[in-house]
């Protein structure tokens, strides 16, 4: 049974945990951390000086920060004043940034140093646009200071904030882009909250008594979810970090770090950095992945360098993440992300003619239940695109065998389909990805004139180097010759969003980079 009395308002989650765990460290970054009775403190205040600042019910407010304990106040306390908070990548480029800013009309923006001139140059673009800074001191006065915000006391004002309906839409998380421009999907409390209940304090069984190591971006939805409303949702502990491979080994070997979240391309990283030697984490209890797909030999080669269970799952941002998870215990596929969540129903269908497929077939992926997203924002006929009577329609390719697990294949836009053979990108690359010397590796279909498309691999070397000659014979011995890659490009790095996700777009501009070194 899930444990709905939990799915509870943001504000009554925080006066709650604050009377519960006063003193208790709830997150943390490499500057500061803040306990549950200042997070619910900070967090009032926050709303409150919004309110005062003529944020009013339904506006929008960007955050645009480095991951850190001030990203995680502005998300609740935007929140609590009645507003919808919109972290964006502070990756993004100044073109992207301002594209986001204007299509979610925001009125406000909250930004560190790093992002500080970015957002000055915003004021001219968008009118009354307010900027606030986390620079201590404040870079100019027509900025208002972060700290102004959080230590100005909300007593006397508490009747205007925390008016929010569960329903109604909290967050604006926009898709990684990686088919097309980048949509501001809209989340509620109820929805992210019920996705928490359902995969990480149900089946991860997430609890007080955590210590949550994440590297997850603040801005995606998985890190949203987990990483934001999950450690308050149970009332855990969190650090905030930055992924590096050895800073992560050296912390999970020293400190009491009990659950570590990640995606696909840490773990790679993280063995690859291990080199052969065992993680050695005594307090670690449990890795999940998620954000994009987990080659099984990949995931079976973590658990054994580990000693620890790593649980693949399944999310998009349009269902505030997860859909389908593995267990702890019971059965698990190589491969395979395993069943669907308690209380959300998924199809595997035939897009053309929207029927179930039968067991052992590939068909989409649809989604319906309480965590799928109202809506795109201001893109009504994008959602009428992806939406139909409750289902979404994720666009991924999935095979459900007859004991029920789901197995991702790849999207339905990535498929490489030569000379009438469907060719998923997921299943070669998991191949390319256990060959010694292989740090990374994507594929993608290059045009070919008779055939239509051909997979051609990028991959990453290890320092070491690479056999090439090796590469293609275990490619050979584990892939039909038509799903052999053509051609291998060596490239420094896959480009990945923050979920991990190759953004094989890139990639298909990369195949006519001159500088590119290939071997056929």
């Amino acid at each position: 049974m899930l444990r709905t009395e939990l799915i509870r308002s943001v504000s009554e989650l925080l006066v709650e945990r604050a009377t519960q765990f006063p003193q208790k460290a709830a997150y943390i970054d490499q500057a500061r951390s803040v306990t549950y009775e200042e997070l619910q403190t900070h967090t009032a205040n926050i709303a409150t000086q919004l309110r005062q600042l003529g944020i009013t019910s339904g506006d929008r407010v960007v955050i645009h920060l480095d991951d850190s304990v001030e990203t995680v106040e502005s998300y609740f306390g935007i929140v609590r004043a009645g507003a919808i908070g919109v972290c964006i990548d502070p990756k993004a480029a100044p073109g992207e940034l301002e594209y986001m800013v204007l299509d979610c009309g925001a009125r406000m923006i909250i930004v560190d140093s790093a992002h500080f001139e970015r957002a000055i140059s915003l004021r001219g673009k968008v009118e009354g646009l307010k900027v606030i800074c986390t620079a201590p001191g404040g870079p100019d006065g027509e900025v208002i200071r972060f700290d102004q915000l959080v230590y100005s006391p909300a007593e006397g004002q508490m009747s205007a904030i925390d008016t929010m309906g569960l329903d109604d839409v909290s967050w604006i998380v926009y898709t990684s882009g990686t088919t097309g421009r980048r949509k501001g999907v809209m989340l509620t409390q109820r929805g992210c909250l019920w996705d928490a209940v359902a995969s990480w304090e149900s089946i991860a069984k997430l609890g007080p008594d955590d210590f949550v190591l994440s590297p997850l971006p603040l801005f995606h939805s998985y890190a949203l979810v987990l990483s934001v409303l999950g450690i308050l949702l149970v009332g855990a502990t969190e650090q905030i970090v930055r992924f590096s491979p050895e800073q992560i080994i050296n912390t999970l070997r020293t400190q009491p770090v009990t659950f570590f979240p990640g995606v696909p391309t840490m773990f790679q990283y993280l063995l690859n950095a291990l080199g052969g030697s065992n993680l050695d984490a005594k307090a670690l209890r449990l890795c999940v992945s998620a954000g994009a797909i987990m080659p099984g030999a990949l995931n079976e080669a973590f658990e054994r360098a580990s000693g620890v269970l790593l649980l693949d799952g399944y999310g998009i941002t349009e269902t505030s993440t997860m859909v389908i998870m593995n267990w702890p215990a019971g059965k698990r596929k190589p491969g395979s992300c395993g069943y669907p969540l308690l209380g959300s129903s998924v199809r595997i269908v035939d897009p053309i003619t929207q029927r179930d497929v039968a067991a052992g077939e590939v068909g989409e992926v649809w989604v319906s239940g309480p965590h799928v997203m109202v809506g795109y924002y201001n893109k009504p006929e994008a959602t009428k695109e992806v939406l139909t009577d409750g289902w979404y329609h994720t666009g991924d390719l999935a095979i459900r065998d007859d004991d029920g697990m789901v197995t991702i294949c790849g999207r339905t836009k990535e498929l490489i389909i030569r000379g009438g053979e469907n060719i998923y990108p997921a299943e070669v690359e998991a191949v390319l990805l256990i060959a010694p010397g292989v740090k990374d590796a994507a594929v993608i279909g290059a045009p070919h004139q008779s055939l239509g498309e051909e997979p051609v691999a990028f991959v990453v070397p290890n320092d070491d180097g690479l056999d090439i000659d090796g590469l293609l014979e275990l490619c050979r011995a584990n892939l039909s010759p038509t799903k052999v890659p053509v051609a291998i490009y060596f490239v420094p790095e896959i480009p990945r969003t923050g979920s991990g996700k190759a953004m094989r777009y890139l990639l298909k501009e990369e195949l006519g980079n001159i500088g590119a070194k290939a071997t056929t």
